[in-house]
């Protein structure tokens, strides 16, 4: 396989899960982790190795590996590679392209990069998306080409979930880092604290699966991971540990995944005390954009790049975290009004504009 960001925490599941299927790795791409990616080309020996920067060539050692740089050589390397699946665990509008471009050279996209879909599910064929998510896998699974009636993701809540409402604008990343539930890279981190992350997932089902039926709960032990309503007024639900290597090795290798159990068994205590809640707008102000962007999916755009200008802020300790929601809402209050977004160079363009914008309000 091609996979695209091995270094963080869906490609260090993706790497432990193609060990045990023995899947050949192809194609390593990595960003500034350089003693990390030198452990994967010991393990994998892949024939191209790309890398964010040039200058961190001396501190490589690629085994041979041909060498490659930056986005540029992320589309490269995809063109150069002979094997057919690519998995993007990249973080970022930076997945995008490589998102586009893997399925114009006709191989299978399993797809973790949320802002593919985000800022482009129009231009994107779902035909040979593999989702990766947990909670498109979960609809994925539960589906099967059911005829249904709406669908239902669920969220975990993030960090500030039990935190009284006047402290939360004025917490900090370090505070905002402290997942219940999941352990992540650091930006989805806190997009689940603001519930960013579960507005991408809206979009993401959308494109993914053509209807705009679709909400989200929050579950509190992230056990409960998707609900599908059906036709026949029948509701199921899909449980599962809170772990990636489940969607990622349905992703790898279908045949293997239904009949090896590679994450720990529920219990019966797993499932004491299980409830839904509504999302609360008071606590994630951000939720109140669910219906807008529905309705204008293509605001995805604007809303993913300011975020990520607002989040980077934050991570800084630039900001307080009350301050990544007012970027965003000045953000999409600027930007209403935009083009048809038909190529990827128009889509491009706008996230670049967006992107000036939400600097000069950090």
């Amino acid at each position: 396989m091609i996979l695209l960001g091995s270094t963080g925490s869906i490609g260090q599941n993706a790497l432990k899960i193609a060990k045990n299927y023995k899947i050949p790795v192809d194609v390593l791409v990595a960003g500034k982790n350089i003693t990390l990616l030198n452990q994967q080309i010991q393990d994998f020996s892949p024939s191209i190795v790309v890398i964010a920067s040039k200058e961190d060539r001396e501190l490589l050692n690629p085994k041979g590996a041909k060498v490659l740089y930056g986005s540029e050589g992320i589309l490269e390397a995809i063109a150069l590679s002979s094997s057919s699946l690519v998995l993007n665990a990249l973080v970022g509008f930076v997945g995008l392209a490589p998102s586009i471009f893997a399925l114009q050279s006709a191989k299978k996209l399993a797809l973790a990069n949320k802002e593919s879909l985000v800022t482009a599910g129009w231009l994107i064929p779902k035909g040979e998306i593999i989702p990766v998510d947990s909670e498109h896998f979960s609809l994925w699974h539960l589906l099967q080409n059911r005829p249904f009636e709406q669908m239902i993701i669920t969220a975990s809540g993030g960090a500030f979930r039990d935190m009284p409402l006047e402290q939360i604008p004025y917490q900090n990343a370090k505070m905002a880092l402290k997942h219940p539930n999941w352990q992540m890279g650091k930006k989805i981190t806190i997009d689940s604290a603001t519930m960013v992350n579960k507005l991408f997932e809206i979009l993401e089902a959308y494109w993914l699966f053509g209807s705009k039926n679709i909400d989200a709960l929050l579950e509190r032990k992230s056990i409960i991971h998707a609900l599908v309503g059906f036709a026949d007024g029948s509701m199921s639900a899909h449980y599962a540990k809170p772990s990636m290597q489940l969607p990622i090795s349905y992703a790898l290798n279908p045949t293997l995944a239904q009949n090896q159990c590679i994450i720990p068994n529920l219990t019966l205590k797993d499932f004491a005390s299980l409830h839904l809640e509504e999302i609360d707008c008071a606590r994630y102000p951000l939720w109140k954009l669910k219906e807008s962007l529905l309705e204008n999916p293509k605001l995805g755009v604007i809303f993913n790049a300011s975020n990520e200008i607002a989040v980077d802020a934050f991570l800084q300790d630039k900001i307080y975290f009350g301050k990544i929601e007012k970027i965003i809402l000045e953000s999409l209050s600027a930007f209403h009004s935009f083009g048809s977004l038909q190529t990827l160079q128009e889509i491009e363009n706008l996230d670049q504009e967006v992107r000036r914008f939400a600097k000069k309000l950090v």
